[in-house]
C-alpha cells in the first residue's frame, strides 16, 4: 500500500512509497482504509525532533475512514464502520483515568514504541502510535471512535486533534468566562480553534496575534474581534485592557519565547493556558516573586484538557447546530503524492488545515 515516509529525524521531506505494509493485526485491534487525514504541526514537530518519536515512521495522527476488518474481542465495531482515529485512547483502569483525567491516560503513548508499518527495508512506526498518512493503518480497537454518518470524513479528521485541542482548551481548560478578554497568539488551525471556543463562551473582545496576514485575516472570520502581529500586541493591549493585560492568553506555539509573551499580556489573577506542545529543552524562565506577586494561573491543556470521547460528541454537535465552523478550517486538499507542498504551505503559514484525500 502507499504511505508517506520520513527515514530520518531533521529530514524535511517525506518520501511516498508504495510497498508499505500495515501490521499488528491481531486480537483487540482493528484495520481502518484511512480516507482523510488532517496535517497538524505536531507532525512537523515529530520530523524535526522537537516531539520525540522513532524513526523511521510515517506521520500523521489526525484521521478518519472506514473499518476493514476486526480482530477478534472486539465487539463494538465491525468492518463499514465510520470512524475518527484517536491518538491518545483511554484505558479506563489506569489512576489518571479513574480520576476522570483521560487525557492523562498513558495507554496510548506505550504503542508508539511498537512498529505498525513495515517494508523490505524493515519496520517502520506510526506517529503517536497511528500514522495516518497511509492507505491502510492498525489500531488499538480503543483508537478507533464510531462517528455519525453524516459527518464527513474531512471534518472527522480535524476532529480526531487540531479542533479538539483548540475547542477544549478555551472550554474545558480556561472555562472562559462571558464578558472577559482573551488574546490567542498563535492562530492556525488550533489557534483558530481556541477563538472558535472563546466565543462559544461568551467573550467579549478575541484579539488573534499571528506574523502571518492571511491567518489574522481568517480569524476574524471565525470570532476573532481583531487580530494583530506580535509587534502590535503592545498596543491591543493597551487598547483593549488600558494596558491591565487580558483576562485569557492562549499561547498556541509551542515556544518558550511566545509561552512569555503571552504570561506577560496576562492580567495580574488572569489565566494563561498553554496549548502548543513544545520541546523538552526549551525552558519557559519565570522567577519567584512575579509567580507569588501576580498570581497567575498557568494552565497546561493536554487534548483539549477533558474526556477526549464527549469532546468529540459536543464538537459534532456544535458542528451540526453551526456554532463552530469547521469547513471553513480547511483551505488546501491536496492527494498523499503531494504531501510535501502541503509541509511547506504548513511551514510559511499559507494554510490553516490542509486536508490530505488518501
Amino acid at each position: 500500500m502507499r504511505a508517506a515516509v520520513l527515514h530520518e529525524i531533521g529530514q524535511d521531506k517525506l518520501e511516498v512509497l508504495d510497498d508499505v505494509e500495515a501490521v499488528g493485526f491481531g486480537p483487540g485491534k482493528v484495520r481502518i482504509r484511512v480516507r482523510a487525514t488532517g496535517l497538524c504541526h505536531s507532525d512537523l514537530s515529530a520530523m524535526n525532533g522537537v516531539l520525540p518519536q522513532p524513526a523511521p515512521f510515517v506521520p500523521g495522527h489526525e484521521g478518519a475512514g472506514e473499518i476493514l476488518e476486526v480482530g477478534e474481542g472486539v465487539g463494538h465495531l465491525k468492518a463499514g464502520d465510520r470512524v475518527v482515529v484517536c491518538w491518545l485512547p483511554a484505558c479506563g483502569a489506569c489512576p489518571a483515568c479513574k480520576r476522570g483525567q483521560t487525557e492523562l491516560c498513558l495507554a496510548g503513548f506505550m504503542n508508539a514504541g511498537t512498529p505498525n508499518f513495515k517494508r523490505p527495508g524493515g519496520d517502520l512506526f506510526g506517529f503517536a502510535g497511528t500514522g495516518t498518512f497511509a492507505e491502510e493503518v492498525v489500531v488499538d480497537a480503543g483508537c478507533a471512535v464510531p462517528i455519525p454518518d453524516d459527518v464527513p470524513f474531512d471534518i472527522a479528521a480535524l476532529i480526531g486533534c487540531g479542533v479538539t485541542t483548540g475547542l477544549g482548551a478555551a472550554l474545558n481548560t480556561a472555562d472562559v468566562e462571558a464578558g472577559s478578554s482573551v488574546a490567542v497568539i498563535g492562530c492556525g488551525g488550533v489557534g483558530i480553534s481556541a477563538i472558535q471556543g472563546a466565543r462559544l463562551k461568551g467573550a467579549a473582545e478575541i484579539v488573534a496575534v499571528d506574523p502571518v496576514a492571511a491567518r489574522r485575516e481568517a480569524a476574524l472570520t471565525f470570532g476573532a474581534t481583531r487580530a494583530v502581529s506580535p509587534d502590535e500586541l503592545p498596543d491591543a493591549k493597551q487598547q483593549v485592557t488600558a494596558g491591565e493585560g487580558f483576562d485569557y492568553v492562549f499561547e498556541v506555539v509551542g515556544k518558550s519565547a511566545t509561552a512569555r509573551t503571552a504570561y506577560d499580556n496576562t492580567r495580574r489573577g488572569g489565566t494563561l493556558v498553554v496549548v502548543g506542545a513544545g520541546a523538552m529543552d526549551d525552558f519557559l524562565k519565570l522567577n519567584m516573586f512575579e509567580l507569588f506577586f501576580d498570581e497567575k494561573r498557568i494552565l497546561p491543556s493536554m487534548y483539549g484538557g477533558g474526556d477526549v470521547l464527549r469532546s468529540y460528541e459536543r464538537t459534532i454537535a456544535l458542528w451540526r447546530a453551526g456554532r463552530v465552523d469547521l469547513a471553513g478550517l480547511i483551505t488546501h486538499r491536496v492527494p498523499l503524492t503531494e504531501i510535501n507542498e502541503a509541509l511547506d504551505q504548513m511551514r510559511t503559514g499559507a494554510s490553516l488545515r490542509t486536508c490530505i484525500e488518501i
